[in-house]
């Protein structure tokens, strides 16, 4: 069971911004206790569809690979990935893995590939046989510190979306292709507070989800300012 969660709200189904809010408790059995300030985060450009996690998805949009939409649901936040390198402190510090970005380090995005909706090493890959790919190790800051968010995972469907992270935004109210995204001073702090053996979950809906299912999901109660 989950000792650690972030939280993010939206006003609705095609918001492309909404709030997020750290919790954590000790024993499984306590409340969820707010940690730090919430703060803003930017969506999906088109807001948010029902993606591949915890529950299967339910009535409203579900979330397609290039649909624009960052996924609804309850997802297991597994990795940490930077620029910095992996004897630095940040890497040393972090309490999950950490992935440094090198030029080689890519995210694949191409559903035809067997590496669908994985991060690799393509120097370490025998045939690359991907149509399209994310340079992990970008010329912004985007992917400075960032994590990634098991959507679509073991196994990934093809087609139903790829290569979900919580990363740096490239400013207050700019959307995402699909992730979520935030100032880098508040991504740094969350990345160092995610601790693998809490198993930290990325919780994210719109309001109206958000209320109808707090009590039977066991989510912290949370009055989170929308706009």
């Amino acid at each position: 069971m989950s000792r650690q969660l972030v939280l993010v709200v939206a006003p609705d189904w095609d918001s492309a911004v909404g709030r997020l809010q750290r919790f954590e408790r000790v024993g499984i059995d306590d409340d969820w206790r707010s940690v730090g300030p919430d703060i803003s985060v930017s969506l999906g450009k088109s807001g948010l569809a029902w993606g591949r996690g915890r529950h299967a998805p339910m009535a409203g949009p579900e979330k397609r690979e290039g649909d624009g939409r960052a996924p609804a649901g309850i997802f297991a936040i597994t990795t940490l990935f930077g620029y910095a390198a992996p004897d630095s402190p940040v890497a040393r510090a972090a309490m999950l893995p950490y992935l440094a970005a090198t030029p080689d380090l890519k995210a694949i995005d191409d559903p035809a590939s067997v590496h669908y909706n994985r991060i690799v090493d393509q120097s370490a890959v025998a045939r690359a046989d991907w149509a399209s790919c994310e340079d992990m190790l970008r010329s912004d800051e985007r992917y400075a510190i960032g994590a990634v968010v098991a959507h679509n995972d073991e196994p990934p469907v093809p087609g139903a979306g790829s290569c979900i992270f919580l990363h740096v935004w490239a400013g207050k109210g700019v959307p995402t292709a699909g992730c979520t995204a935030m100032a880098l001073a508040d991504m740094r702090e969350i990345a160092g507070w995610l601790d693998a053996s809490a198993a930290p979950l990325l919780v994210q809906l719109p309001e109206a989800e958000y209320i109808a299912r707090r009590t039977a999901w066991g989510l912290p109660t949370c009055s989170l300012p929308m706009r």
